[in-house]
């Protein structure tokens, strides 16, 4: 199966770089599609009530109708719409997939949806975490001790 799935991975990776993407423009365009169906799946897990066209309206507007799901939800796909133009940002400038990049997503990404027993608990955007969350009875992950250990042995 691991085989299978590296062979996969190594198609798509020739497919994107035989794209010959070079521009910020060309970039942007490519993922255009994209960025709405991923932020609209995203925030459809926690908030079924969000529609497509919720999340394109955020994408293309900056603002919905007649919404009334959880506004938490809106904040992620604003949060999401800016870090699509992070990302982009810096391909253009080719600025390195490191961990100051990665602190600058987390803290785009999650900019505004903290709860207050988070942030009282000393959670930040644009931090590792600093107490121990699982999503699951059955989940596993590294403990804020490991987090960033963790993340730098993957060499982003």
């Amino acid at each position: 199966m691991r085989g299978i799935i590296e062979d996969a991975y190594k198609g798509i990776v020739s497919w994107w770089q035989g794209m010959g993407i070079v521009t910020r423009e060309e970039l942007a365009n490519a993922l255009d599609g994209y960025r709405v169906r991923f932020a609209y799946h995203s925030g459809n897990i926690e908030n079924p009530e969000l529609t497509y066209h919720d999340t394109r309206d955020v994408f293309e507007d900056g603002r919905v109708r007649g919404f009334t799901g959880d506004p938490r939800t809106l904040f992620e796909i604003q949060n999401l719409k800016a870090c699509h133009e992070l990302v982009v940002d810096a391909f253009a400038k080719r600025q390195p997939l490191d961990e100051e990049m990665l602190l600058e997503t987390h803290r785009t990404l999650t900019q505004g949806t903290y709860d207050e027993r988070r942030w009282r608990a000393g959670e930040r955007p644009g931090t590792y975490k600093v107490h121990d969350y699982v999503v699951g009875a059955g989940d596993v992950g590294a403990t804020p001790k490991e987090v960033r250990a963790e993340v730098l042995v993957q060499r982003l």
